[in-house]
């Protein structure tokens, strides 16, 4: 047997299997770096860009003429969604020729669908809503659309509710809401009708959607949204075409409750502080522990304005119960708390009483400790002059900055100062006055009233005028309460020539009130000045006083 030699093989594959040191031609590297790439492929336009160009740049009459056009909508291989409807309506740039595109769809598709029609109308309204005279265009293509059987979407429906609303036209918002599929009235739609119709005043209107929503097991039921757009309006319950009983927004916030929907602590706040100030506190009351009992959020300042509330009505064991209850829910009361509760007892002249409220929140009894402000020891100081016990008053000016480290400020000064001259104590009061100025405290137009009223009094009417003078010297003036009191002072001494020029130079800085004409007509009556006191008279007359004067003596 014969064997082939293959010797002369291996050189050959050794030099194919050995690295090579090959010289590449620096003019091929070359060429490599610079020759360009290959042309990227252009993608063709889409759907969307081709038929918005077709209807821009083609007549209106040619479009059902149009193969390409026609081939593009209508082909059944590769049939146009309703969203891609929608996008070729919203470039078509005015509501016009948006409008001829729905009719040329209407009337040239084979089967026009319900979808692509009402996404098409969508954006003809949104085009609509920012063209001017946009209400009566949405008006015409509304009953246009009823006209053309076409159904109205969600967003065009909620676009259409609240452009009609802001042009008020809430009738026409109504419409829309009525003529919208009973299916697609949620809780998103129903919550801009709501709004649209609490905004307008049509308060039941709103209540009627909203009941709706209430029922029990509602298929759209609310949400917080709803709340907080039916919270928000029923703070604002004056303006609609009938009031809104406490009652029935107490009735509202329970049924709320039970889709655990909430006014938030600010709403709930508001709300309690209304019910107050229209004496309503029993409601108020009714209110937060509606709230509370519901499982809601409840914060202090709630239940510091049904506090206020309740001290206005002298409601003193609801106080202490209330008190009770926020200690029970471990919600800290804070120096408001505190300074409504001391204001009350202080009001009530329970002045030792607010003391021990005062101990109590600076040693931090039950676990509670708050450092008072300057508006509480203001009130103490207050309250504890008013019954004569100024000298206590005094001494709390010294322990709030010592203790506190609380400085006083001219409201402190100001009801020390009216306290020692009510009091006949007008040496004291001086010393005030000199002590408020050497701490750097301003004196104001109720400082010069108490010290003019306690010297006049007092029957130091020059002081006073004196004391009057320097003040202006100094640029702080008096108001009508100043002028009236030296001009009583003067009219009451018979000096009737000085409270005239005082009269004059209050006509000049401000309106004399009904008082003032009172006080000089009898003064110059007394004084046999008739003729003067019947001048002074027919002044007041002009200048509609007259039932002012007998609303106040009455």
């Amino acid at each position: 047997m014969s064997v082939t030699s293959t010797a002369p093989i291996y050189p050959k594959l050794l030099r194919l299997i050995t690295p090579q040191n090959t010289r590449i031609c620096p003019s091929f590297l070359h060429h490599l770096a610079t020759e360009p790439p290959p042309p990227t492929e252009i993608p063709p336009p889409s759907v969307v860009a081709q038929v918005a160009d077709i209807l821009k740049t083609n007549d209106e009459e040619s479009w059902r003429t149009n193969c390409q056009l026609n081939h593009l909508l209508f082909s059944n291989s590769s049939p146009v969604s309703s969203h891609y409807f929608l996008q070729i309506t919203r470039q078509l740039g005015n509501s016009d020729t948006a409008f001829k595109f729905l009719q040329y769809l209407h009337s040239s598709s084979p089967s026009p669908e319900a979808a692509s029609l009402s996404s098409t109308f969508q954006a003809i309204c949104e085009l609509a809503g920012r063209e001017p005279n946009s209400q009566n265009k949405l008006l015409a293509l509304l009953n246009t659309s009823k006209e053309l059987n076409v159904p109205l979407t969600i967003n065009c429906a909620i676009s259409l509710i609240r452009l009609f609303g802001r042009a008020k036209m809430v009738n026409d918002s109504m419409i829309v809401y009525n003529e919208l599929d009973q299916s697609l009235r949620n809780t998103h739609v129903r919550n801009v009708l709501i709004d649209v119709l609490l905004r307008c005043g049509q308060l039941d209107n709103a209540l009627k959607v909203l009941d709706e929503m209430l029922q029990t097991a509602a298929e759209f039921p609310p949400n917080g949204n709803t709340g907080d757009i039916v919270f928000a309006g029923l703070l604002k319950f004056e303006k609609y075409e009938r009031s809104v009983k406490e009652e029935e927004i107490v009735e509202l916030v329970s049924k709320f409750g039970n889709y655990s929907v909430f006014p938030d602590s600010m709403r709930l706040t508001q709300l309690i502080t209304k019910f107050c100030r229209h004496r309503k506190s029993e409601r108020a009351w009714d209110l937060l522990h509606v709230v509370m009992e519901s499982g809601g959020p409840v914060e202090v300042p709630s239940f510091n304005a049904l506090l206020t509330g309740l001290g206005r009505v002298a409601e003193v064991e609801k106080m202490n119960l209330l008190m009770k209850e926020m200690k029970e829910k471990g919600i800290i009361p804070n120096v408001v708390t505190f300074g409504i509760v001391i204001n009350h007892l202080c009001k009530s002249r329970r002045l030792d009483q607010a003391q021990e409220v005062l101990e109590k929140m600076r040693d931090g009894e039950d676990g509670v400790s708050v450092k008072p402000d300057v508006v509480i020891y203001n009130t103490l100081i207050d309250g504890l002059c008013k019954i004569g016990r100024q000298e206590e008053g005094l001494t709390l000016i010294d322990r709030m900055r010592s203790d506190d480290h609380c400085e006083p400020n001219t409201i402190t000064y100001n009801c020390l100062i009216d306290g020692f001259c009510k009091a006949g104590e007008l040496d004291r009061a001086h010393e005030l006055f000199i002590a408020m100025n050497g701490s750097g405290v301003q004196p104001n137009v109720i400082t010069i009233n108490s010290l003019v009223d306690g010297m006049c009094r007092h029957g130091r009417i020059s002081s006073a005028i004196e004391f009057f003078n320097k003040m202006k010297d100094k640029g702080l003036e008096g108001n009508e309460v100043t002028y009236t009191t030296l001009i009583s002072a003067f009219c009451n001494v018979n000096n009737i020539n000085k409270a005239l020029d005082l009269f004059h130079v209050m006509r000049e800085k401000c309106r004399p009130d009904a008082i003032v004409y009172f006080t000089l007509i009898c003064g110059l009556s007394q004084a046999g000045r008739v003729d003067e006191a019947s001048s002074i008279a027919s002044q007041m007359k002009k200048m509609d006083l007259c039932q002012t004067l007998g609303a106040t003596m009455y």
